[in-house]
This record gives structure tokens, C-alpha cells and sequence, in this order.
């Protein structure tokens, strides 16, 4: 469902550029839990690409997610900005180093 735009920074003189959506799905083992987003997207994106971006959503909770198990994202104890943002910064490039480590090693055994 379309929301109206609202602010002023949704328009470009008298048209709108942007608009707001409020996307609902049902759950497929839950028919009766409905699921509900906002989004915030201008006009010519069509309501398919504003699915899969929602259905995008898990795996970056997922590798959020993998990030704080494997690599201690959410371990950090700082009193600022500087410090939080090292170490989220070496955190997530743990991360990534061991997400290309373990497709390289999966890779090497499809090869084999």
C-alpha cells in the first residue's frame, strides 16, 4: 500500500519524487502472522523490487548475526564515537576475511 507523501523533501516543486510504502506479508507456516515494513522509495520502483529487497533482509540478519558470534561485533565496551567505529570496523573485516576464507576452502573442494 502507498502512503502520501508527506514532506517536503519527498518533492520536487508540485510533483513527488519519492514515496512511502507500507508493505505487509503473510507468514508461509503462520498464514495468520502478518509481517509489516516501511519503505521509503521513489516512484519508479515497482512493488516486485520492493519484495525482494524485504526478502534480502534476512541474510543480512544473518551475517549480522554471524558477525556478532564469530567475531565479537557486538563485544565492544568504548566511551566514543572513535573507538566504536575501529571496532566495528576490524569486526566486520574479520568477518569478511573469514566469509572469502570459507568459500575459497568450499570452492577448493568442489574442484577436487
Amino acid at each position: 500500500m502507498r502512503l502520501p507523501a508527506v514532506a517536503e523533501f519527498d518533492y520536487q516543486g508540485e510533483v513527488p519524487y519519492r514515496m512511502r510504502w507500507a508493505p505487509a506479508r503473510r507468514g508461509i507456516s503462520k498464514p495468520d502472522e502478518i509481517a509489516y515494513y516501511l519503505a521509503y522509495a521513489p516512484l519508479h520502483v515497482t512493488v516486485q523490487e520492493l519484495v525482494r529487497v524485504a526478502g534480502a533482509r534476512w541474510a543480512v540478519e544473518e551475517c549480522f548475526q554471524a558477525a556478532k558470534n564469530e567475531c565479537g561485533l557486538d563485544q565492544y565496551e568504548v566511551r566514543r564515537y572513535t573507538g566504536w567505529y575501529r571496532h566495528i570496523t576490524l569486526a566486520m573485516l574479520a568477518h569478511a576475511f573469514l566469509a572469502a576464507t570459507a568459500h575459497q576452502a568450499r570452492e577448493r573442494g568442489r574442484n577436487r
